[in-house]
């Protein structure tokens, strides 16, 4: 990737268009934002996977996520929780394996840890 200098931060070219990213979240995205949904991207592309190759019906799934920031470490990233809300047919006994199997092989949040505490929790709808 290679990214430049603007007037209001930096920004690269990806094939969906320009990402840019800056301090001011009016002129792009702030960088602990795009960190946080990496976090919750990878988790929810790696979780769309798995349930495929356990052949699992799913119809959708939202994820929030809260942080906690420290503003006496430069506002650095302490903890993010995700939480995924998750409507399909036959996940009840089967969401414990699946979330644990998303942890274990999300690349971002295996890149964290030991820097930013991730937890997560669901609800099936």
């Amino acid at each position: 990737m290679e990214f430049k200098m603007t007037e209001h931060g930096i920004q690269t070219d990806t094939g969906f268009g320009a990402l840019d990213i800056s301090a001011d979240e009016e002129k792009g995205f702030r960088p602990y934002q795009l960190m946080v949904a990496s976090l919750a991207g990878c988790s929810v592309s790696v979780m769309r996977k798995i349930l495929k190759k356990k052949r699992l019906e799913v119809e959708d799934i939202q994820v929030t996520a809260e942080v906690t920031r420290n503003p006496d470490k430069a506002d650095r990233i302490e903890k993010v929780h995700l939480h995924f809300r998750i409507k399909g047919k036959g996940l009840e006994d089967k969401m414990d394996k699946i979330m644990e199997l998303t942890t274990k092989n999300c690349s971002m949040v295996q890149s964290v840890i030991g820097s930013i505490e991730v937890t997560e929790t669901y609800e099936l709808v």
